[in-house]
């Protein structure tokens, strides 16, 4: 996705590329200091394990049912719950129900590109 000033977004154009077995990214908006998202999951894949990055995270679960870990608390979500990880704080999910989740990133996760 080539980063352009149309403010708009089409999801029939947004390339989709699986970033592990049962996940899929596809990045819904981009700029210097911000980047949107989507993830989605089936059933039993997760994000890759515990990890951290010198990103700010602030994300919404909008489909299915998650185990997620931040700074080792763990919490069921479910759709419009909501998660908030700051720069270099261990977290991850595990999808319990296939799903989706919606991350912001700050800045943008230039290696996403």
């Amino acid at each position: 996705m080539e980063n352009t000033k149309n403010p708009f977004i089409k999801l029939s154009k947004v390339e989709t590329v699986e970033t592990a077995p049962g996940v899929q990214r596809r990045i819904l908006g981009y700029g210097e200091e911000l980047m949107t998202v989507s993830v989605i999951f089936a059933a039993g894949s997760d994000g890759g394990g515990l990890h951290s990055h010198p990103h700010v995270q602030s994300s919404v679960i909008t489909s299915g049912k998650f185990e997620v870990t931040v700074g080792g608390k763990k919490e069921i979500l479910s759709a419009g719950d909501g998660f908030y990880v700051e720069s270099g704080v261990k977290h991850g999910v595990k999808c319990l129900e296939n799903g989706e989740i919606i991350d912001n990133f700050n800045p943008v996760r230039k290696d996403f590109l």
